[in-house]
């Protein structure tokens, strides 16, 4: 498993303020990802990207490709109403998501995900697939899958995700679980074992990392900074990073681990700590990237 980023949750410096110009561009991204993070691949959200031309996607894919960091992802940002009643709203969501799955194909991405505004009901769950049949039909038109990620509602649970996939049927649609979704069922390994089998990319979310004694027990807390600083073990609260990684290994997977930290602090140490515990949890090398504590 490769491990890669989720760029969203690098949003504070991407964006710009009310005041000031981001801290990041968008176009060095894949340079950053790449050199400072020590990962290898990128999803873009779709709110990264707005007023974005053809041409600004194009130059986003060709730095990309120029630093061996391709976008392989695209996630939309909203959820769509694609069970709404109204067909408006639903006409609405599958112009958009058409639009996602052709903004995935000129970055050089795999995939496009989305998340589904819906009750869970029968009816809304035909609706819902019939909707989606025309995207998956542009989607496979330009070599693109369309990945589900489980919501509030229709999607909650992973029987009725994995109904949903054989309504809507053909080799291009799929799952895009997550760790920190996963974490809050009742049985996590039995979410991902359900999912992760459709799955082409996976959400790889942490929250928080504290101390841990040499069992990896979690210890008390210490300030992200200081923790990445001091030379303590670290373990990985609310839930145990290698169950998570031993659940899709288990059932075969073996496509990236996207990080995405949604804790406090620095976000690039954040995502550094994150990269280390996972590939460890994997039993693998630590990727190579800028050594965190020099200047």
């Amino acid at each position: 498993m490769l491990l890669t980023l989720t760029a969203s949750c690098l949003r504070s410096l991407l964006l710009p303020g009310r005041s000031r110009k981001p801290k990041l561009e968008l176009l060095d991204l894949p340079v950053y990802t790449k050199e400072t993070l020590g990962l290898t691949g990128i999803n873009l959200s779709t709110d990264l990207l707005i007023g974005a031309d053809r041409a600004r996607l194009e130059g986003i894919r060709e730095r990309a490709d120029r630093a061996s960091c391709s976008c392989l992802l695209l996630v939309e940002h909203d959820a769509q109403l694609l069970g709404a009643v109204a067909d408006k709203q639903a006409i609405a969501a599958v112009e958009r998501l058409t639009r996602v799955v052709e903004a995935a194909q000129i970055l050089g991405c795999s995939a496009a995900a989305v998340r589904i505004e819906a009750a869970d009901e029968d009816g809304t769950l035909l609706r819902v697939a019939g909707r989606l049949k025309p995207v998956m039909e542009r989607a496979e038109k330009l070599d693109i899958n369309l990945l589900i990620t489980p919501h509030k509602g229709l999607t909650a649970r992973p029987e009725r995700v994995t109904e949903l996939l054989k309504k809507v049927g053909g080799f291009r649609i799929g799952t895009y679980p997550d760790f920190q979704t996963a974490a809050e069922y009742k049985d996590p390994a039995a979410y991902l074992h359900r999912l992760t089998p459709y799955a082409t990319a996976l959400s790889a979310s942490t929250v928080k990392f504290v101390p841990a004694n040499k069992k990896g027990e979690p210890i008390g807390e210490m300030p992200l900074e200081e923790l990445a600083d001091s030379d303590v073990p670290i373990a990985h609260v609310p839930y145990d990073l290698r169950s998570m990684v031993d659940a899709v290994s288990s059932v075969g997977y073996d496509g990236p681990l996207a990080l995405d930290y949604r804790g406090t602090g620095d976000v690039t140490i954040g995502l550094s700590l994150s990269r280390d515990a996972l590939a460890a949890a994997m039993g693998a090398p630590m990727p190579e990237g800028e050594d965190d504590d020099e200047e």
